[in-house]
């Protein structure tokens, strides 16, 4: 079969950022993540509906969800870096800062985080020794733990955010920032779905 999809255009970094070291606690080739994922070729033959048009702008969407994963992953390694932190333990702090003061489990942490009970005991030590986070009883169950961000944690995620901030501000026009995120949001939806119906068989 002939392919079809759109030529993309040769991918040029356009950054600030200098080169960034991965963080200890993942092992990542993002270069050649990158050219296998602009690889894509002709997208599948379930997604291929509509018109010529449509299958292009899929794939063309496809294509730059993936070049945004890697460059996400090098943003983060480089700001965790600059922190002292790895990855794991950075996406940690910006979840708790997220929850808005809100104090969260060691289960619910290691859940959201897809980290084993051993693994996310290890991470809830490493902070805290860095003295981002403490560990204080949970009052509605003795039997438990409340993680709380201390003002060190919440500093590291306010830095790690801003590199987010501005780079999202630059690209989307303020009167666009809805629209975007709306689409984000339904994205998110539909791949968690996704992995609901897949991993509930």
């Amino acid at each position: 079969m002939t392919d079809t999809s759109p030529a993309l255009p040769p991918l040029t970094v356009t950054t600030s950022l200098p080169p960034a070291p991965v963080s200890p606690d993942v092992e990542i080739d993002l270069e050649s993540d990158l050219a296998s994922d602009l690889a894509i070729g002709d997208p599948a033959p379930a997604h291929r509906v509509g018109t010529a048009a449509d299958d292009a702008g899929l794939a063309r969407m496809i294509a730059a969800f993936r070049v945004l994963q890697v460059r996400h992953a090098r943003v983060l390694a480089h700001e965790s870096a600059a922190q002292g932190l790895g990855i794991t333990d950075t996406r940690f702090l910006v979840h708790l800062a997220a929850s808005e003061g809100q104090a969260t489990t060691p289960k619910q942490a290691g859940d959201v985080l897809e980290l084993s009970t051993g693994a996310m005991t290890s991470l809830l030590d490493r902070l805290e020794r860095h003295g981002h986070l403490e560990r204080r009883p949970n009052p509605g169950d003795r039997r438990s733990i409340l993680v709380h961000l201390t003002p060190s944690g919440a500093a590291v995620a306010r830095a790690v955010s801003a590199a987010y901030a501005s780079a999202f501000s630059e690209a989307v026009p303020a009167t666009e920032r809805n629209g975007v995120a709306a689409a984000l949001e339904d994205i998110g939806a539909a791949l968690d779905r996704r992995h609901r119906a897949a991993t509930a068989r």
